[in-house]
């Protein structure tokens, strides 16, 4: 179906979604930070990124950013944020994507948001406070 990469720090929600995306017959790579999100997304193009916005190293918002800005072509991979951060509707505009999903969430409306960001594949529109920090 759809090649994924999902991007979390928490090693238990990472391998839990990427178990059931691999059982709706989804290739899923994972990554703990946004540095390796990026390196697994530069190694093959992904169909969607699954991107927590709170996370060592390099954050979801910065990740989008590093796509989004400077990398051709990758800023038109769908994102699908997954995060317990407090104002993600508004993490979510910034970043210029429709799709995000508060934790903790059911596992069903994360796998129903992933099919809806694959069926439409609306990539992100970041707000112009992004683009021009």
């Amino acid at each position: 179906m759809a090649d994924l990469v999902i991007v979390d720090d928490d090693d238990d929600v990472a391998a839990l979604l990427s178990e059931f995306l691999s059982a709706e017959g989804h290739r899923c790579r994972i990554a703990h930070d946004g540095r390796e999100g990026l390196a697994l997304i530069h190694a093959s193009r992904p169909d969607l990124i699954l991107l927590d916005v709170e996370m060592p190293v390099l954050n979801g918002p910065d990740m989008a950013y590093q796509l989004l800005v400077h990398d051709s072509g990758l800023e038109e991979i769908p994102i699908v944020l997954l995060s317990g951060v407090v104002g993600l509707p508004q993490v979510a505009a910034m970043v210029g994507t429709p799709y995000f999903l508060a934790k903790p969430y059911r596992i069903d409306d994360a796998l129903h948001l992933v099919e809806i960001g694959l069926r439409e594949r609306a990539v992100p529109h970041p707000s112009p406070s992004v683009l021009n920090p």
